[in-house]
């Protein structure tokens, strides 16, 4: 999208003086950029506007403070680079106008657009390209955050990008069009067809599994083990209750290894938001899921996001991958209950004066809790000292509604000692397990396209149809433990995963009896 155009400006000359019209040279160039909004990169027409009067330089369209600085960093630019600086009256306009524009992404947009104003390069170079950098006052290139999002909407949108080199690498995630310079003259010349630019490569790697940490090394916890295999395959959510020093973290840390890498969409989805909090993706490793564990003193506004200009927080920096929370009653109860929108919604949206942003926040919540203060009630080797208004207390930490979203409650018990010996065979290694994940997966994703754990409505009526059978053990199960509308339709899920992992077509009573058994908080209500 590109223009110029010149046209004359007549005045009525006053009495006494000649009639003969005054002409003032006009001209307007017009560029492509985007600006950030949350993890989304809305299109900004970028208009550069000389006309006579007296020389000025002026921004406009709900520019913050670091986009009207690039006056002065655009004008020390070009100087620098030897061009000339045209004195004249410059209008820049930002638009849509009623939209805040931030950083300085724009400069290289603008800079170029007063050199095509000004007639020091032609604008129909401009066409079909986007552009982004912040400017040295030499005419470097500087490097902007939250470059993929825009990338990924220009690719959408059938543009090329144009940016500096130490974003090249990023931008070239999204499969667009990329080419990246070092300096404004660079831009200059490819622009005149004297110097071009080459077309950065767009080939992706896959993600690379190194020093994931293994299940094999796991002792003991069959069941545990069991519950991490089903929450893989489905992408349920999971809670170890335990003894210190069961392996609670220990299992929760391994999960990451058994899950399949993320689709192109999810890696972009995941990558979107490391660009947006500054962090650019690594291609050797940026189809591996997110794995967060935030401390239990984090506030909600690091969990969830916010900020004077929102950031996205743990859960959304979680997205495509899992969100650990240790220590789970130790979470101030405020916190946590932030979680119960996200954990049904799979986004979250922050709300500030100036607007609102949402952040994708599709996440896997591992948890882990001490049954009581002490730790150790039910633990057979140690005494328990809790009183019972005590562990009423400790637990009530923790919500209903929330704990009516986590699908599996596994009790984790102290390894038998000959399974602590060194000699002692583990469990199986993750790849196996993996293996069976990822044909579950495939299972999930031809029949419904999305694993158990998202399915609602007709989807979940039609993939989770249960027999006479079935069905009977579920509801008296309902009536048994006083179970929730939500809860049932929880288990409904989970025996839906645990038939894919035994490649059952349907859901038989064994799928349902045993998905009921890993609900084990719902039994001591």
């Amino acid at each position: 999208m590109a223009a110029t155009a010149a046209r004359p400006d007549s005045a009525i000359a006053p009495v006494g003086r000649s009639n003969r019209p005054r002409r003032a040279a006009v001209s307007l160039a017009i560029l492509m950029s985007r600006a950030q909004l949350g993890t989304g990169a809305p299109l900004v027409t970028i208009e550069v506007f000389l006309s006579g009067g007296l020389p000025s330089f002026s921004i406009v369209g709900m520019a913050e403070t670091a986009v009207r600085e690039s006056k002065d960093r655009v004008r020390s630019a070009l100087i620098s680079s030897g061009f000339k600086w045209p004195q004249e009256r410059i209008t820049v306009s930002l638009a849509p106008a009623d939209m805040r524009k931030s950083g300085g992404r724009f400069d290289l947009a603008i800079a170029l657009g007063i050199l095509a104003a000004s007639r020091q390069l032609c604008s129909e170079t401009f066409a079909g390209t986007e552009f982004y950098g912040e400017l040295a006052l030499d005419g470097e290139l500087r490097p902007v955050p939250a470059l993929l999002p825009a990338a990924i909407r220009a690719r959408e949108a059938g543009n090329a990008v144009l940016v500096p080199i130490p974003n090249a690498r990023e931008a070239a995630l999204a499969r667009a069009e990329v080419r990246a310079a070092n300096t404004l003259v660079e831009v200059a010349e490819h622009l005149r067809g004297s110097q071009v630019i080459a077309t950065q490569p767009r080939t992706l790697r896959r993600a690379i599994r190194r020093d994931e940490p293994d299940l094999a090394d796991v002792r003991g916890q069959a069941q545990a083990i069991r519950a991490l295999e089903i929450a893989a395959a489905g992408g349920h959510n999971l809670l170890f209750i335990g003894p210190p020093g069961t392996g609670k973290s220990m299992l929760a840390r391994r999960l990451p290894g058994i899950l399949p890498a993320m689709t192109e969409k999810e890696a972009l989805e995941a990558a979107a938001i490391r660009s947006v909090i500054g962090r650019q993706p690594d291609p050797s490793s940026w189809r591996r899921r997110p794995f967060r564990a935030p401390h239990h003193t984090a506030s909600p506004a690091a969990l969830v996001g916010g900020g004077p200009a929102p950031s996205p927080g743990e859960i959304s920096r979680a997205h495509n991958g899992v969100l650990f929370l240790d220590e789970l009653p130790e979470f101030n109860r405020n916190v946590l209950e932030v979680l119960r929108e996200p954990l049904e919604a799979g986004v979250i949206t922050i709300a500030r004066a100036g607007g609102q942003h949402d952040f994708p926040a599709r996440f896997q919540l591992v948890a882990a809790m001490n049954p009581c203060p002490c730790g150790f009630l039910g633990d057979l080797r140690s005494d328990c000292g809790c009183s019972a208004e005590r562990v009423a207390s400790y637990r009530g930490k923790v919500s209903g509604p929330l704990l009516d979203r986590v699908d599996l409650h596994v009790e984790v018990q102290r390894p038998r000692r000959a399974e602590l010996r060194d000699d002692h065979r583990g469990g199986e290694p993750s790849r196996r397990v993996a293996a069976r994940v990822a044909r579950a997966r495939r299972i999930q994703l031809r029949r419904s396209g999305a694993c158990n754990a998202w399915l609602e409505g007709v989807q979940l009526a039609a993939d989770c149809a249960l027999a006479p059978g079935p069905l009977e053990l579920l509801e008296n199960a309902v009536d048994r433990f006083n179970l929730s509308a939500r809860a049932y339709q929880r288990v409904r899920r989970v025996a839906r995963t645990i038939a894919d992992l035994a490649g059952a077509d349907a859901i038989a009573v064994a799928h349902i009896a045993e998905a009921l058994s890993l609900r084990q908080l719902d039994r001591r209500r």
